[in-house]
């Protein structure tokens, strides 16, 4: 899939939610001894943004190398004193494209979505959270968070490790050497564990010919003979796509796509309501999770590949953002992620095509309005 290579060498753990997520990110960088490179869209100072700037401090005062990356946009609420306190205790600090630069670069539209933790080069974190409380369900608009982040040992972290490395030179305008990253042993140690977890690590961005996460989907959504489940917060996909999951309906494949009921950004909401109709008619089957806000970005074929990381299926994390995405080929994982998947819809309502299609004229328009702005989004 999407031209990058596959590790044997690995040990995987699924992620369900922020207060699972964060308590094995914060046990992990307990543990670090050289290094921790912390790398998120969004960093709040909230509660969660300040337990982990006290730990990020801890750990520097103890003599670890702590790099935090943060999108110039992405986290531009993140207030100097945070940033600053960070610095003071030795913490190097980055900002992706900040916005007094990006308002005056055409690269502006070009997002580093990626939410990467890499302790140590041992231990790596990816998926679809973020640090804000909104991810504990504090949200009172949104309530819980239904999220899916992974946990990786192995070879695959170093795949995470570059890709962070890429884009720390990139902010940091070449500050690391050659010598500090490619030949680092630390930034790149020998995995000793015994699992052979099969992982893929796929990462795509603006800075390269390939679109490999919708290479990545069109492909993994062509293959499928029996099932595709897909969890999207936002659903907005391009045309190749589009049609892959109309084909596959069609073929009689079972197709499952869960949305948010609950929406964090309505336009987007009404944006993703647009291309409903066109799949259901052709049997591809949404849900709407009721139970908060769902922000996974999950993608299960048959029992042969699953995928989890921080694209949403839609076309800026296709063409303009910075993702990162793990595919995992193990059996144990994949019914793991299955199996959360049939939870969700538990808490989810179906959209149904009779009264899907009785909705308002109103609706619609909105709904087609909405679409024709999505890529302003």
């Amino acid at each position: 899939l999407a031209g990058s290579s596959i590790t044997d060498h690995n040990h995987a753990v699924i992620l369900q939610d922020g207060e699972e997520t964060y308590a094995s990110i914060m046990e992990a960088m307990e543990q670090a001894a050289h290094h921790i490179h912390f790398q998120f869209y969004i960093i709040r100072h909230d509660y969660i943004g300040r337990q982990f700037q006290a730990l990020l401090i801890k750990k520097a005062k103890e003599g670890v190398k702590v790099r935090v990356l943060f999108d110039g946009v992405g986290s531009y609420q993140l207030s100097n004193s945070y940033i600053r306190e960070l610095q003071q205790a030795g913490v190097e600090t980055s900002s992706f494209l900040p916005p007094f630069i990006a308002f005056i670069d055409k690269r502006i539209n070009y997002r580093n979505h990626r939410k990467v933790v890499v302790v140590d080069g041992k231990v790596g974190f990816l998926g679809g959270i973020n640090i804000g409380d909104e991810y504990l369900g504090k949200n009172p608009q949104l309530g819980y968070w239904r999220d899916t982040h992974l946990r990786l040992e192995g070879d695959s972290v170093h795949e995470i490790q570059r890709t962070f490395l890429q884009d720390w030179k990139f902010s940091r305008k070449h500050r690391l050497s050659h010598k500090q990253t490619l030949e680092d042993s630390l930034f790149f140690p020998k995995y000793e564990g015994k699992e052979r977890n099969l992982v893929q690590v796929v990462n795509s961005g603006p800075d390269t010919p390939w679109d490999s996460i919708l290479e990545m989907y069109f492909a993994a959504i062509s293959s499928a003979q029996e099932r595709i489940y897909i969890v999207t917060p936002y659903f907005i996909p391009d045309p190749s796509v589009f049609m892959a999951l109309r084909t596959a309906a069609v073929s009689g494949v079972d197709v499952r796509i869960i949305i948010p009921g609950v929406p964090d950004t309505r336009m987007i909401h009404w944006a993703t309501l647009s291309y409903l109709e066109e799949l259901l008619q052709v049997g591809v089957r949404f849900f709407q999770y009721q139970k908060g806000f769902i922000h996974s970005k999950v993608i299960i074929i048959d029992h042969i590949m699953a995928s989890v990381g921080t694209a949403n299926l839609d076309m800026r994390s296709f063409f303009s953002n910075f993702e990162l995405m793990a595919c995992l080929f193990d059996l144990e994982h994949i019914e793991k992620l299955e199996h959360d998947f049939k939870l969700d819809l538990q808490n989810s309502e179906e959209i149904m095509l009779d009264t899907f299609q009785r909705r308002s004229k109103f609706l619609k328009m909105r709904e087609i309005f909405a679409r024709m702005l999505s890529p302003l989004f």
